[in-house]
């Protein structure tokens, strides 16, 4: 199952010539700079701005202007989850889902009370919008969207206007759709701590075009994610297995790669999946086996790659059984260590510079994918 997009569209001087094709379910992140075409695309996608091209998720096609097929937005069940809330002033949130609700296609495979529970909305039903908080005015937003029983769902920097802590406390029930159901989502932001957080599959964005695609972990490694995240937030996204709590340092034990980590997390029961964050500035390499230091998490691999980084620092890539991490070290510490590749190394971190995230994937809801076949009119 797929979600394959090519979209060519002219709007005054900036041009997109964008395409990408990705499994689902999963969260898309589309990322870029500002201005470089996401949200363009992304109304594309929702049938709100024409263009020409293909646009099909699985075996339903939404737009194709070679075959003069385009699905009016209304008929696409996708499900858009604005910047700004945009949320009926007049009705109370009970009436905002309701509304949805009511103008759903049947069977429903999301239901109004497992809404009300994976957005924690029960406290808020008899308020009005007016009444709610920017991260409550989203969730209410994404609740109404879910109603809709939608085939996608697209959410444009639905974080945008939300201070540092009203995001991290809107973030964890992003992680519970993304979990507990299995629509697929398209995800824009130029935020890389919610891409971390978020997406399984990336797609880089550049002046209107793609540019580079894939798996998360493997985009976190792109030259280009790098140019726009900084040289402070360069490293590896790793995806880890729990192995249990380790009970001398209360910290819990995930295996990546052939070895293993140490990090703090809420999560400890053996065989979930963890998403570890590896920056390349907090990594040490040796050339010899450590003894004797207080660094917890020592793990062995070999050189692949050294990379002329910007300033007075190299890329290190280190792959550790299947898979690659990268350290930030001096110029003068790659000639004075000799590190080449194919040379047999050790990374260090410290715990407490790791950064985890819980990370299942989702199964497909009862019904989720039972889509009445579209039909051009």
């Amino acid at each position: 199952m797929m979600l394959s997009v090519a979209a060519k569209k002219i709007l005054g001087t900036f041009t997109l010539d964008a395409q990408f094709e990705l499994p689902t379910p999963g969260v898309v992140a589309l990322f870029g700079r500002s201005g470089c075409g996401k949200s363009t695309l992304v109304n594309v996608i929702a049938g709100l701005l024409k263009a020409s091209g293909r646009v099909a998720l699985d075996d339903a096609v939404l737009l194709d202007t070679a075959q003069n097929i385009d699905i009016p937005p209304e008929r696409r069940r996708i499900g858009y989850v604005f910047q700004e809330a945009r949320l009926f002033p007049h009705f109370n949130v009970a009436g905002n889902l309701k509304y949805a609700a009511r103008r759903a296609p049947v069977p429903a495979f999301v239901t109004f009370d497992s809404v009300i529970d994976l957005l924690d909305l029960k406290l808020l039903m008899s308020r009005r919008t007016h009444q709610l908080s920017g991260g409550e005015r989203q969730r209410v937003a994404i609740g109404r969207a879910l109603l809709s029983q939608p085939r996608l769902l697209l959410l444009d920097e639905p974080l945008a206007s939300l201070d540092a802590s009203r995001r991290e406390e809107f973030l964890p029930y992003l992680e519970v759709l993304r979990d507990q159901l299995a629509i697929p989502m398209v995800y824009v932001s130029h935020n890389f701590d919610e891409v971390l957080r978020l997406a399984t599959h990336l797609v880089l964005m550049e002046s209107g075009r793609t540019i580079a695609q894939g798996g998360i972990a493997d985009m976190s490694l792109n030259s280009g994610v790098r140019a726009i995240i900084g040289a402070d937030a360069v490293g590896a996204i790793v995806d880890g297995t729990v192995l249990g709590l380790d009970p001398s340092s209360g910290l819990t034990r995930v295996g990546v790669g052939r070895g293993e980590l140490k990090v703090l997390s809420e999560t400890t029961a053996p065989g979930a999946k963890l998403r570890v964050q590896l920056l390349a500035r907090d990594l040490i390499v040796a050339t010899r086996a450590p003894q004797q230091l207080s660094v917890r998490n020592i793990l062995t691999g070999i050189v692949t790659a050294v990379t002329g980084d910007e300033g007075d620092a190299d890329l290190i890539a280190i792959d550790i059984g299947g898979t690659t991490i990268m350290a930030r070290v001096t110029h003068a510490a790659t000639r004075e260590l000799k590190l080449t590749a194919g040379l047999p190394v050790w990374a260090l971190v410290k715990s407490v510079s790791l950064r985890s995230h819980a990370f299942e994937a989702a199964r497909p809801a009862a019904g989720a994918r039972g889509y009445s076949t579209l039909e051009p009119k």
